[in-house]
């Protein structure tokens, strides 16, 4: 009888002890997916512009001299990405693959795949120039990795990864660089109201495809300050003594352009059942740290870490060209992204501000 009621007791207070526990633990911090799939452009590409004929890669020194390993994988940056930033904080997976990597294992394939090519853009016509990967294809290789997924773990298997996967999303600089502002193709048809609706019509018309797909859970961001990237800033302003001004004109253009696609995003989700469509904003934050850096750390933001403008246009590093000693003192890396240092802070406000909405 006394084991028995001893037993109880134990029995008791480790129920009581657990019951503590769980309460203190409160909700959970993070939300959790079963995959993630990156789709976009250079500010997510881990290597599969590597894979195609293309000028716009970043497998060269110095590209990844700060990559774990020194390696340059094709990331157009001192060292990782957002992707790989926003992966590991919701512990999924310190790096996703490009999906165009050889010898890609299916097994790898079941925490996601990234679909992203740097220079790419919501309107397809960006992608030409540059024979990059336009979003209509990204969908194709989507379908691919759909297909690939289904014979290793089954129909309802890939069903279930693809409907608990995070779907991000990171476009539409290209497109205002490099087919209105810098380079005239779309000027010459639309005004700037007439191309910011087109460009939004293409990104809707790109979540359904994903949704009918079977992807539920979306984070879209916004345009940067495209006034303030230094190739923009280049390409307008002749005058060196210039540079480090931002041009208000483009900056208006990204705001409105936010602005109309915040609505949009939330017109989609009240319009497709079981979604959850997030925006991401950046432009402030980038904003900020263009013209407060010290409070980020950081030191210079009118020149990039590496890169020459000796010959004019620069837009990405030069192997010979010198570079800087401290790329974590630089907002730029080269005339248009940004380093590591700045893709951390993108990502903590990510985590603080954009990742608790999931959790709603």
């Amino acid at each position: 009888m006394a084991i028995t009621i001893t037993s109880l007791i134990l029995l008791l207070l480790s129920s009581a002890f657990c019951q503590v526990s769980c309460n203190a633990t409160g909700p959970k911090a993070s939300p959790e997916f079963s995959a993630i799939l990156f789709f976009g452009d250079s500010i997510l590409d881990t290597g599969n512009n590597n894979h195609i004929e293309t000028p716009l890669k970043a497998n060269f020194y110095p590209y990844g001299q700060d990559f774990p390993g020194h390696v340059s994988t094709g990331r157009f940056s001192n060292g990782k990405l957002i992707t790989d930033m926003i992966a590991s904080k919701l512990g999924i997976r310190d790096t996703v693959p490009a999906f165009l990597e050889p010898g890609l294992d299916d097994k790898e394939l079941v925490t996601g795949a990234n679909f992203a090519s740097a220079g790419s853009g919501y309107d397809d016509l960006t992608s030409l120039t540059t024979n990059v990967i336009p979003f209509s294809k990204q969908l194709d290789l989507f379908k691919d990795y759909i297909a690939r997924l289904k014979r290793f773990v089954g129909e309802k298997g890939a069903a279930k990864i693809i409907g608990g996967a995070l779907v991000y999303v990171h476009s539409g600089t290209n497109d205002w660089n490099f087919n209105y502002y810098v380079l005239p193709t779309r000027r010459l048809q639309f005004d700037v109201n007439g191309y910011r609706d087109f460009l939004q019509n293409r990104t809707k018309y790109f979540i359904k495809e994903l949704y009918d797909l079977g992807c539920r859970t979306f984070i879209v961001n916004g345009l940067p300050p495209i006034g303030c990237l230094l190739f923009n800033i280049q390409a307008r302003l002749k005058n060196p003594k210039m540079f480090g001004k931002c041009l208000d004109d483009e900056n208006a253009d990204s705001q409105l352009y936010n602005a109309k696609l915040e609505k949009l995003l939330l017109h989609l989700q009240a319009n497709l059942p079981g979604s959850k469509i997030l925006y991401a904003d950046f432009y402030n934050l980038v904003f900020d740290m263009i013209n407060n850096p010290k409070k980020y750390g950081f030191v210079e933001t009118k020149k990039a870490c590496c890169g020459s403008t000796e010959l004019g246009l620069s837009l990405l590093c030069d192997p010979k060209a010198p570079k800087c000693q401290n790329p974590w003192q630089f907002i730029f890396w080269d005339y248009i992204h940004p380093s590591q240092a700045v893709y951390e802070y993108l990502t903590t406000y990510l985590e603080k501000t954009v990742f608790p909405k999931l959790l709603m």
